[in-house]
């Protein structure tokens, strides 16, 4: 394993050269020019991400991170901790949103114990790679170590590369963890930056008095750790989660490898940020799957200048976004392929 600098510089910016060759096989079929919209953008950004005029979609595979979060204790989420594990098991079982919708995109699904609390004894199918049982409460000091935040970012970037070696081309991310819109929003706030109001809202459900409690609880963490808070790798380790962490490592390591990777939702898009604030070519190789309809995400596309896939208003995670953005990146790559041309059709072009 490359040491994170080392990796870092090995991500190239994607080779733009490329583009005209692909607008125009674009424009070469049977069809007005650009009149498919977005699909061709979508088309055209996976080819230059794979650095080819041709390209082939293979293997999707979403790795959804599980971590818990020393925060939960502030009374910031709707649920108790307890969810997570119980989720991760869901997941397992198959009986979660994610598995119903990589299912339909025709996506294999990883579940990670980054993370969490409970030991998860007797959990079949679930991939071991516990950093810590949870963060610890980012109100009163660091989220983790940096040693600790390095773990699970090698571990994402150690997933991709596996992902990459075995096949995969289209990566999609996840998450399960109860309290982790808090650090999200934390990290949003640092890095964007941004005001913690503009950022945060109700996560699992939160009422006006909770969302209040909340932005204090963030502001709290922010004040806390702010010597801590002095480049991105520190500012993760101090507000961040492990899932959040490892997301990061996907994003770095995908892009590392030339694989288009898709973003899930609201944290997924903390990790995503926290890996082009490492390292800004890695945005080149992001497609983010959805606007999340948690308060802040538009907040977060606007500033980091990046246009969502879909809008379904939905905030679950998981990868539920990734899943349903893969098929429409799947769609515009057969656009591409198996749409005729003009001169193969026989169809005559605009005069």
């Amino acid at each position: 394993m490359k040491s994170l600098n080392q990796l870092i510089e090995s991500i190239q910016p994607i080779n733009r050269l490329l583009e005209p060759a692909i607008r125009a096989h674009l424009d070469q079929l049977t069809k007005p020019p650009k009149s498919l919209g977005r699909l061709e953008d979508l088309a055209t950004q996976y080819c230059l991400i794979t650095d080819t005029s041709k390209p082939n979609l293979g293997g999707k595979k979403i790795f959804t991170f599980a971590g818990d979060h020393g925060v939960a204790k502030e009374g910031v989420s709707a649920y108790p901790q307890e969810v997570t594990p119980q989720m991760v098991r869901n997941m397992l079982a198959g009986g979660a949103a994610v598995n119903v919708l990589a299912g339909h995109a025709g996506a294999e699904l990883a579940v990670i114990d980054i993370g969490v609390a409970d030991p998860l004894i007797d959990a079949p199918g679930l991939i071991r790679r516990k950093i810590k049982p949870g963060t610890d409460n980012i109100a009163t000091g660091p989220a983790m170590s940096l040693e600790e935040a390095g773990q699970a970012i090698e571990t994402g970037i150690e997933l991709a590369f596996s992902a990459a070696e075995n096949g995969v081309t289209l990566i999609g991310t996840g998450e399960m963890g109860i309290a982790n819109t808090t650090p999200s929003s934390a990290l949003f706030a640092a890095l964007l930056p941004c005001p913690v109001e503009d950022i945060t809202g109700r996560g699992t459900g939160i009422n006006d008095a909770g969302l209040i409690k909340k932005v204090e609880v963030i502001k709290r963490a922010l004040k806390v750790n702010q010597d801590n808070c002095t480049n991105p790798l520190s500012t993760l380790a101090a507000l961040g989660g492990l899932e959040i962490a490892a997301i990061c490592g996907l994003c770095l390591g995908a892009a590392s490898a030339r694989v288009p990777l898709v973003v899930d939702g609201f944290i997924s898009s903390a990790g995503a940020l926290v890996a082009c604030r490492l390292c800004p070519q890695v945005k080149d190789y992001l497609f983010f799957s959805h606007l999340s309809e948690e308060a802040g995400h538009a907040t977060f596309l606007r500033i980091f200048k990046a246009e969502p896939i879909l809008d379904l208003r939905m905030c679950l995670g998981e990868g539920t976004g990734a899943a349903l953005a893969m098929t429409v990146i799947e769609a515009a790559i057969k656009i591409y392929n198996e749409m005729a041309t003009f001169s193969s059709a026989s169809v005559s072009e605009k005069a």
